[in-house]
């Protein structure tokens, strides 16, 4: 499955206001790095992958609508998947893309 373009390009309009970003075709999924790292892409499932980083990504999943990221069987450490519908709002697009873009640039 293709990933959510409309998204995609609702993540270009909100990276044109902050720092350098590469795209990159990723797993299935459309991948925006900052500083060489990934900070969120477009899901091939579905909505927003995030780098949350692992010392915060239990916490996020525990208070936010975000759940762990998960690759086949396999949940990835420090990433989240946030469905469509909780990125819907400019503000929550925004707000996600800024935690990606914090772990992205951090350590």
């Amino acid at each position: 499955m293709a990933y959510d373009m409309q998204l995609a390009s609702r993540v270009r309009e909100i990276f044109a206001d902050g720092p350098p970003v590469l795209e990159r075709a990723m797993f299935g999924g459309l991948a925006f790095l900052v500083a060489g790292k990934i900070a969120v892409a477009a899901s091939a499932q579905g909505g927003l992958l995030v780098r949350v980083g692992a010392a915060r990504a239990e916490e996020i999943v525990r208070t936010t609508a975000a759940r762990p990221m998960q690759m086949g069987e396999r949940i990835v450490r420090g990433w989240v998947h946030v469905d469509a519908e909780h990125v819907s709002s400019r503000h929550q697009l925004a707000e996600w893309i800024d935690v990606g873009i914090d772990s992205a640039t951090s350590g």
